[in-house]
């Protein structure tokens, strides 16, 4: 399915509670793929969402993940977060368990199929969390530093929280 230059393929939605979510189908088709996520929320308070590659299918848990993001909240100022040779990128803040307490994403994944180069993303992410209705953007990246071919990529939380919903997409971004 078609959607302007974006080219849908795949997704999940979470319905019941799973401890993670993988979205699948990158290969050489396209460079860049995208991936949109919505009104994602842990089943325990103060989860993280975290992510990682995944190589022929399996996760890559080695400490490879290298990230750094500015994180903007409404209650005060903003600050930067770095991290290095960590084992997955945590490119979000606390979320809860609150009706009104989620994640909202957009994901640039870069030379995910190339087994030349590393591959890297970028994250522009929108949480309402903390049930005072704090505000939080999150914009960065990270970098995935073993030179391999990915074909996905892993949602789960830090905490291992399960999922208590959201939507997860995958597109191609057309050529």
């Amino acid at each position: 399915m078609a959607t302007g230059s974006l080219i849908k393929i795949d997704e999940e939605i979470v319905s019941s509670a799973v401890a993670s979510v993988t979205l699948t189908g990158i290969d050489s088709t396209y460079d860049v793929y995208v991936v949109r996520t919505n009104n994602v929320q842990p089943t325990t308070d103060a989860s993280i969402l975290a992510e990682r590659v995944t190589v022929s299918g399996t996760a890559d848990s080695t400490a490879n993940y290298d990230e750094a993001f500015k994180l903007l909240r409404t209650d005060t100022t903003f600050s930067n977060v770095a991290r290095t040779n960590q084992n997955n990128f945590l490119l979000s803040t606390n979320l809860g368990t609150a009706t009104s307490e989620v994640s909202n994403a957009i994901y640039y994944l870069f030379n995910f199929n190339n087994a030349s180069e590393y591959s890297f993303m970028t994250a522009e992410t929108s949480e309402r969390n903390q049930s005072s209705g704090l505000l939080v953007g999150v914009t960065g990246g990270g970098v995935h530093t073993v030179a391999q071919a990915c074909d996905g990529i892993e949602f789960f939380f830090s905490n291992s929280s399960t999922f208590s919903s959201g939507s997860f997409v995958l597109y191609g971004l057309k050529k």
